[in-house]
């Protein structure tokens, strides 16, 4: 079993994989996901997911208005559209067309506070999820958790927004500044190249945040790093790979009816969340495997 809550200092590679094989990290892997059932506990986030998927939109409708930007949560959606399959976009997109036309202005009420404590719930599992793979023991106390949710819930919101208003209104800034600074074509034509690297730094550095903040261990950033970078990758990959399934191979309208977009949304997030917890567990397993590599002799059965 891994131990938890202890710093590893030193000159550790973590890209060596804690002086693993690729091999022997497999084994561990497969024995960790089985150990900690990664599967069951992705399809308990799904769940989570579900029930915090449509309050934060609620709640990312109504912080969106708060700034001086025209556009809105409907136009976000059209980035998702590279990743989501087309029945759960859809269900996303009645559901926000629906939001905004009737709620108008009470959308900015006490519901949104409603809407943020249904959202960090998923948030919440998350720390929970972590906490198994890392085995800690959860012993912050209830209010701290809760909090880091909701921080998390708002912050993960704050990286949404940032990166649209990147995609949606870089050529235009970059205009604006290539005219003022008097930089020229070049930097525009570098901005064409780097929005989509950039947009994915800002996604590898929320899931780092997560893997930092969310188990109850200390740890110090550059352990999150591997499995944050594993997480976004096979994320992206995964995510093409349903969408092409669903648009050509898989009918679920035809076996579900009118809930398939329910079922493929829910089949996406089954994914996302396990994802999540896949590259927890590659933190935590180069974190035990580089402490025994850094002190041999000193690891009890335990760390094991």
């Amino acid at each position: 079993m891994r131990s938890s809550g202890i710093s590893v200092t030193g000159p550790v590679n973590l890209w060596k994989q804690g002086g693993l094989d690729w091999l022997e990290l497999g084994r561990r892997l497969w024995k960790d996901i089985q150990d900690d059932e990664v599967l069951g506990r992705g399809a308990q986030l799904a769940y989570y997911f579900l029930l915090a998927l449509f309050p934060m939109l609620l709640f990312l409708t109504a912080l969106l208005g708060l700034f001086p930007i025209n556009t809105s949560t409907s136009a976000l959606l059209l980035y998702a559209e590279e990743f989501l399959p087309a029945d759960a976009l859809g269900l996303l997109q009645r559901y926000l067309d629906n939001v905004v036309q009737g709620s108008g202005k009470d959308i900015l009420s006490l519901g949104i506070l409603g809407a943020l404590w249904v959202s960090s719930s998923g948030v919440t599992a998350i720390i929970d999820a972590l906490n198994v793979a890392y085995n800690a023991t959860e012993t912050r106390p209830y209010w701290r958790v809760r909090l880091i949710g909701i921080l998390l819930t708002i912050g993960l919101a704050g990286f949404v927004i940032l990166s649209a208003v990147l995609v949606l209104y870089g050529d235009q800034l970059v205009e604006w500044a290539s005219e003022f600074f008097g930089i020229g074509r070049f930097f525009e034509m570098m901005w064409k190249v780097l929005q989509w690297p950039l947009a994915f730094a800002l996604m590898l550095l929320a899931i780092a945040i997560i893997y930092r903040v969310c188990p109850n261990v200390k740890h110090e950033w550059r352990w999150v790093v591997p499995g944050a970078v594993f997480a976004v990758l096979l994320w992206l990959c995964i995510s093409l790979a349903f969408k092409l399934y669903v648009a050509n191979f898989g009918n679920y309208n035809a076996v579900y009816g009118s809930i398939g977009g329910v079922i493929v949304l829910m089949l996406w997030l089954y994914l996302s969340g396990t994802v999540i917890l896949l590259g927890g567990e590659i933190n935590a397993e180069l974190n035990a495997a580089a402490r025994r590599h850094a002190r041999p002799g000193r690891i009890s059965p335990q760390d094991e």
